[in-house]
């Protein structure tokens, strides 16, 4: 199957109907100096109340495609092809008003840094209270009281008494609530939360990851999880999509592929991974360097690090790493991988 095709992935039982479709999306820049191709050709969706992954080393293109969603990406130098459909409607084919419209109470997202996102001189109560006045015309009153109630819901201590404080004086794990709190606000169908847990340390992580789950079970509202941290995404999410150079190399449920990963690349995540039981072992990094997307190598853009690699003779015919583009296909029921030799990876016979 190639990456422009309908995504066949399996769902958990409990996700309901299809909030998003991203089909074929391509993202390029064109620079003087060349084009830069951030995103080349990804497909996958997303059903209610489903949490999807989407990982990834930085430079991989995953940020750049959640902010093509969101519509935030500056046309040009962005050039954007390809659909995104959110509820049947294609994003890219409305006007910069329609899409404003559907930022908010249709997607929202949840940025890196959360003291950068917030603006230093005005209040908390005040930013998570300008969703209400802009969208619903609410006086400064009401969005003000609205405002304790959304910190009251992100457990925010003292809501009330907090509302008017600013950015600095709350910690990492407190402005990333508030950043939350701005982006439920209008009861979103879709969450796009950018490594939402960059820069925490491990016990905020897991308090503001378990809240964001018991958010979307309250809502049954959709999240598209994009980060880079393979423990995050095996705690929170249902399916995953691995990113590299711009491309989606692996797709499946969460525990397929962090089982027995079916690309050689995934495979290097995994196994790059520390492990308690390894105790006294050496890591395995991935040799090499992600490539330069403005000059991203023929056929498959990880073979000058793969270990699977086959060039020359040693290459099946039309399978040449160096030469031939690997399609995203199914290489056993439910899991897809972008790669000729995903059976030898995987140790199993072709589907």
């Amino acid at each position: 199957m190639s990456q422009s095709q309908t995504d066949p992935t399996t769902r958990r039982a409990t996700a309901g109907g299809q909030l998003l479709e991203v089909e074929d999306l391509h993202v390029e820049f064109r620079q003087r100096s060349g084009v830069v191709n951030a995103v080349n050709g990804i497909s996958y969706s997303l059903a209610e109340g489903e949490t999807l992954a989407i990982l990834g080393e930085s430079g991989s293109g995953k940020s750049v495609s959640a902010q093509a969603i969101m519509g935030i990406l500056d046309v040009p130098p962005a050039v954007i092809q390809g659909a995104i459909r959110f509820e049947g409607r294609d994003l890219l084919a409305m006007s910069a008003e329609e899409q404003r419209q559907v930022r908010g109470p249709g997607i929202s997202m949840i940025f890196q840094d959360a003291l950068s996102s917030l603006n230093p001189v005005y209040s908390v109560g005040w930013q998570i209270g300008e969703m209400f006045r802009v969208h619903q015309g609410a006086s400064r009153k009401e969005a003000k009281r609205k405002a304790v109630e959304l910190m009251d819901r992100v457990r925010i201590p003292a809501a009330a008494k907090r509302v008017d404080d600013y950015p600095h004086q709350f910690s990492g794990g407190m402005r990333q609530r508030v950043m939350i709190a701005m982006t439920i606000a209008l009861d979103p169908r879709i969450l796009i939360a950018d490594e939402p847990t960059t820069a925490l340390d491990v016990t905020v992580q897991a308090q503001v990851m378990d809240l964001l789950k018991d958010l979307q079970r309250e809502t049954g509202m959709g999240l598209i999880l994009i980060t880079h941290d393979l423990g995050v995404v095996n705690e929170v999410a249902d399916n995953v999509a691995v990113m590299y150079a711009g491309r989606i190399v692996e797709r499946g449920t969460v525990d397929d592929v962090f089982t027995d990963a079916g690309h050689p690349y995934t495979e290097g995540l995994m196994a790059s991974v520390p492990q308690v039981e390894a105790k006294g072992g050496r890591l395995q990094p991935i040799v090499g360097q992600p490539p330069n997307l403005a000059a991203i190598p023929s056929g498959c853009p990880f073979h000058p690090r793969c270990a699977h690699r086959r060039l020359g003779a040693d290459a099946a015919p039309g399978r040449e790493c160096s030469i031939d583009v690997p399609p995203l296909r199914q290489v056993v029921p439910g899991r897809e991988a972008a790669c000729h030799y995903s059976e030898e990876v995987l140790g199993v016979r072709a589907v």
